[in-house]
């Protein structure tokens, strides 16, 4: 009978395990999400489920270019996912449909259409970022009060991978 009870002792522990590394993992390492919504076409679309990297900025500060995952300024329950375009110190402005960035038109071969309506030439101010969709027209992001400039306290990681449909299989950049 004792075996049995050792058997069972064994299977406990086992789960608990399991359990405990899981929510380290997904507390701490990686994530998975699905993207909701068109904000990010054509680089990802609704639906698709996309591994973040959680512990990257850990390490570093994110990057112009990268696309992350963070917390809704305005209802931290919500998470958004947009395209890094400005770095604390960097100036921002948009006219006539075209994005700067340090007075540098941004190359933005992500996009599908220019961008509607102007912003002003703003500083990314320090231990915030500047995001965009990239399906800008139909975006909410940094432009809008609601967003503005994210803070890195809000920044769950950053998007490395979309593997799901499998035929979307992709790394991102």
């Amino acid at each position: 009978m004792s075996s049995l009870g050792e058997e069972a002792k064994d299977w406990i522990v086992s789960i608990v395990v399991a359990v405990v590394l899981a929510f380290l993992i997904r507390e701490f390492i990686v994530e998975l999400y699905i993207v909701d919504g068109p904000s990010m076409q054509p680089t990802l679309q609704s639906q698709e489920r996309l591994v973040v990297n959680k512990f990257i900025y850990g390490l570093r500060d994110p990057e112009r270019g990268e696309i992350l995952v963070f917390e809704y300024p305005r209802d931290r329950k919500r998470d958004f996912i947009k395209r890094v375009i400005g770095v604390p110190g960097d100036t921002v402005e948009i006219k006539e449909g075209r994005v700067f960035v340090n007075d540098q038109l941004l190359s933005e071969d992500y996009i599908l259409e220019k961008t509607r309506g102007d912003y002003p030439k703003s500083v990314v101010p320090k231990g915030t970022i500047f995001v965009m969709g990239d399906n800008r027209n139909n975006s909410e992001d940094s432009r809008f009060a609601d967003v503005g400039f994210v803070p890195y306290e809000l920044v769950k990681g950053k998007a490395v991978l979309v593997f799901w449909p499998i035929e979307q299989l992709k790394s991102l950049p």
